[in-house]
């Protein structure tokens, strides 16, 4: 599998389930997930979007799944996962239509990169 990392820095940030969707989640240049729940609403997008005051995990880097994939495919996520869980990282995970995003925190992405590679799959570093 292909994958690519990118030198952003990323945050999940969580607000009110009931909350209005924030102008700055939508930036249009950048990375950004919404998801809302009858429990919260999720963002995930750039570090430097978030104001202050919002309830937030900072410090994590992104590895998308090259793609687009074919809905009929299975396992993709499961074999860049697995390696990463082996190693005893956590991960945070987004799917789109395209494709899938793993979450690993900065601090761990030497370790990543190098569980993913062993595991067979190749990382482009943006």
């Amino acid at each position: 599998m292909k994958l690519s990392l990118t030198k952003d820095r990323i945050v999940v940030c969580q607000l009110a389930s009931d909350a209005p969707t924030p102008v700055w989640a939508l930036g249009k240049d950048a990375f950004s997930s919404i998801t809302r729940t009858s429990e919260e609403l999720s963002i995930v997008c750039a570090e430097s979007l978030v104001p202050k005051g919002v309830k937030h995990e900072a410090g994590w880097r992104l590895f998308k799944v090259d793609g687009p994939l074919d809905f009929a495919l299975t396992g993709v996520l499961a074999s860049v996962v697995a390696p990463l869980a082996q190693a005893g990282i956590s991960i945070f995970s987004i799917a789109t239509f395209n494709t899938d995003y793993v979450l690993v925190k900065d601090a761990r992405i030497a370790e990543a990169v190098k569980a993913l590679q062993s595991a067979g799959h190749s990382v482009k570093i943006d």
